[in-house]
């Protein structure tokens, strides 16, 4: 038996294959005969894309390797990243919004900014004097409110706290004099330096830092209680009106309070002070243990307003 028998494994010879019979150019009658058009030689080859997307069989990677990663063909990628994008700048818009309020709330005032580190001593000193002054103001009417709710000292009590408030009643209203620490505040200068307006000015600082009685005297000793209703007009020819009083310069008010905290409110920044030296005027503040405020003011008689019964 030849090798070619054995390779069968018929023991008879190989048959060999036979070929299709007809003239050349006729298409192979076979049904399942391949296209001519494919096996021609002139036929254009196929993209390799079409080779790379077709998947390599499992049985051509080694035995026991990971499956090769392959490329997901969708575009979720580049939507992905949109989004990220868009949340990033909505976080980073949120963020300078947020920086931007909190400097805008943090932001200091301009006046104190520039304020001398004395400066600002003194008025945190003179706060905590007034809040000092409030807290024993509270504890007192505190008192007052227990003492009149004791029972037998009552009518005593209500006697004395009448009294008391009619005696603070007359200093705020000027119908009686007073007495105490305080500031004497001349005001040196001409025109512009020593209006109506320097003085009004100088007035409210000093109620605002807790002035409880004050007058103010010209030159020739006139004196004027000056009160809530106290008014100020520049006089024809130089000089103050005040309430209806003509005045000449140079002007001292009186005023009775704390020194160091009406001194601090006279001097601040761009204050009184500063607004007549700016004027070419002065203004000399002296402090005083003792200050006698003695210039009454006229009571007012009431016509139509009555106390609520």
């Amino acid at each position: 038996m030849s090798d070619e028998h054995r390779e069968t494994g018929t023991g008879w010879p190989a048959a060999e294959p036979k070929r299709p019979k007809g003239p050349a150019g006729e298409p192979d009658p076979r049904p399942d005969a391949p296209d001519p058009d494919e096996l021609s030689p002139l036929a254009p080859d196929e993209p390799a894309e079409r080779e790379a997307d077709v998947p390599a069989s499992p049985e051509a990677e080694p035995e026991g390797s990971a499956p090769a990663a392959r490329p997901v063909a969708d575009g979720s990628g580049k939507r992905r990243l949109t989004s990220a994008g868009a949340m990033i700048v909505v976080l980073l818009a949120l963020l300078g919004f947020t920086l931007v309020v909190q400097l805008k709330t943090t932001s200091t005032d301009p006046t104190l900014a520039a304020t001398r580190e004395e400066d600002l001593v003194r008025i945190s000193s003179d706060l905590d004097s007034r809040e000092r002054r409030l807290r024993q103001d509270i504890e007192a009417l505190e008192e007052s409110q227990r003492q009149l709710r004791s029972g037998e000292q009552g009518r005593q009590a209500a006697l004395e706290e009448a009294t008391r408030r009619a005696d603070e009643l007359g200093i705020l209203a000027g119908t009686l004099p007073a007495v105490g620490p305080g500031l004497s505040v001349q005001f040196v200068g001409s025109g512009k330096a020593i209006s109506s307006t320097r003085i009004l000015d100088a007035v409210e600082e000093l109620r605002g830092a807790g002035a409880e009685a004050m007058q103010i005297s010209g030159s020739d000793g006139t004196a004027v209680r000056i009160i809530a209703s106290t008014y100020f007009v520049d006089a024809d020819g130089g000089g103050l009106v005040v309430d209806g009083r003509r005045l000449s310069g140079p002007y001292t008010i009186l005023v009775i309070g704390d020194p160091a905290t009406m001194r601090t409110a006279l001097n601040i920044p761009g204050g009184v002070v500063a607004s007549v030296n700016d004027a070419a005027g002065t203004v000399n503040v002296e402090e005083r243990a003792t200050v006698e405020v003695s210039q009454l003011h006229a009571p007012i008689k009431l016509e139509h307003a009555r106390p609520v019964s």
